[in-house]
């Protein structure tokens, strides 16, 4: 049965046996974990969306023929890339946070073209196997993650020319039903919370690399994986009680460092395997779908934006000028990552697949105002609510019998 809401995806992560270590302790069930679960929570609204917002976050899949959730959707026309972002956006405003399937969208769409290509030249398969994959996900309605991100070591070398050889996910097995795959992954979104992972070479590739280009799907609990949980700035605080001090405790985003050791990908879940020429196209389609992604930050914007307003009505200065100037200037800077964007969706071509890949100077437009734009409208906001939002008591000092009638104001 697929999964159809949020609760049933929850449910559909548990008792996996993965091998989760946060802190250097195996967590016995991430699920239950209280600084794992806001991340879980998070994913979760990309399923309760799907159900409250159709229009929005689902799609009719000319592969499966069924109405699918869009995080799944190969993009058909521009249309499809539009809607992507506005369904990003609007996420971003519901949890505050990242909700860690905009990388298997993007890889899964990457790849769509890319295999497309290889068969082409090769007279190989890969595309075949990715649309039986693909049907199959959309069946059961999983969530994929990517993994693209090698650990890399001397970035002045290549992956063959490594002194540590797993610096770089790489094949050291075959047999006729597969590959055996070694090496690491770091900073990888949403991993743990995933159904299946796609692991996908980081850089272009020379002949001498063969092992290295190598693309396939893994099932999140496959034999021989381990997960390092990454750290988060405040992410200890959702594990206290109370509230106050929480901060955004019902959602968070999920980095992890994945370990591959020996880990098996059977032949019909291979999408790539030596075809080294064509690791930088794949790469290249994959970063200009994903950075075009970041519209995800502007939901975040428009939920800082108004908490901004909203300290600023508390504080009663709303309607001091240099305030209304500075909730001007949060909101100009994040409409326009989403204008570059979302202009990037639109300005989308057809690939020889037949499915739509967006425009690539505007993609990396976005990129480029994502990795500025969102600390000015923080430090922005911090402006406007002043220093006690980073400075004040804690909630048990606002509880305490002797602390509490000191840090509260009572006419």
């Amino acid at each position: 049965m697929p999964i159809k809401s949020g609760e049933e995806y929850i449910e559909s992560l548990r008792n996996r046996n993965l091998k989760v270590y946060l802190f250097g302790e195996l967590i016995k069930e991430p699920v239950d974990h209280p600084m794992i679960r806001p991340s879980i929570n998070a994913v979760a609204e990309t399923y309760d969306l799907a159900n409250t917002e159709p229009e929005l976050a689902t799609a009719k899949s000319s592969i499966s023929g069924l109405n699918i959730n869009r995080f799944l959707h190969i993009a058909e026309n521009a249309t499809d890339l539009v809607n992507q972002n506005r369904m990003q956006r609007k996420l971003g405003q519901l949890t505050g946070t990242c909700f860690q399937r905009c990388v298997g969208m993007d890889a899964l769409n990457s790849l769509y073209s890319t295999t497309y290509e290889i068969d082409k030249n090769h007279n190989t398969n890969y595309h075949t196997r990715l649309i039986d994959f693909i049907k199959n996900i959309h069946k059961d309605n999983l969530v994929i993650g990517g993994a693209m991100t090698d650990v890399k070591g001397d970035r002045s070398l290549s992956p063959s020319q490594q002194e540590d050889p797993d610096l770089f996910v790489h094949v050291v097995k075959r047999d006729d039903k597969g590959v055996y795959v070694t090496g690491a992954k770091g900073h990888q979104t949403g991993c743990i919370n995933s159904h299946w992972i796609i692991i996908m070479p980081t850089m272009r590739l020379k002949e001498e690399d063969k092992d290295y280009a190598i693309v396939g799907a893994i099932p999140v609990d496959a034999p021989g994986i381990t997960y390092i949980y990454g750290r988060q700035s405040c992410d200890t605080r959702s594990m206290e009680d109370g509230d106050l001090d929480a901060g955004n405790s019902k959602y968070s985003g999920q980095e992890a460092l994945i370990i591959l050791d020996n880990v098996f990908i059977p032949n019909e879940l291979i999408f790539m395997d030596g075809e080294f020429e064509f690791a930088s196209m794949l790469v290249e389609r994959f970063t200009c779908y994903h950075r075009r992604s970041y519209v995800c930050k502007t939901g975040l914007g428009d939920v800082l934006i108004g908490a901004a307003a909203s300290v600023a009505d508390y504080n009663g200065i709303s309607n001091a000028s240099h305030i209304k100037d500075k909730l001007v200037e949060m909101t100009h800077l994040n409409e326009t990552i989403f204008a570059a964007g979302i202009a990037s969706s639109y300005q989308a071509h057809k690939t020889a697949s037949g499915n739509f890949q967006n425009d690539d100077m505007l993609a990396n437009v976005c990129k480029h105002n994502v990795t500025r734009y969102p600390y000015e409208i923080g430090r922005l906001a911090q402006d406007i609510a002043g220093g006690l939002v980073v400075t004040m008591p804690s909630e048990k000092d606002f509880r305490g019998p002797v602390t509490g009638p000191l840090c509260v104001y009572s006419d």
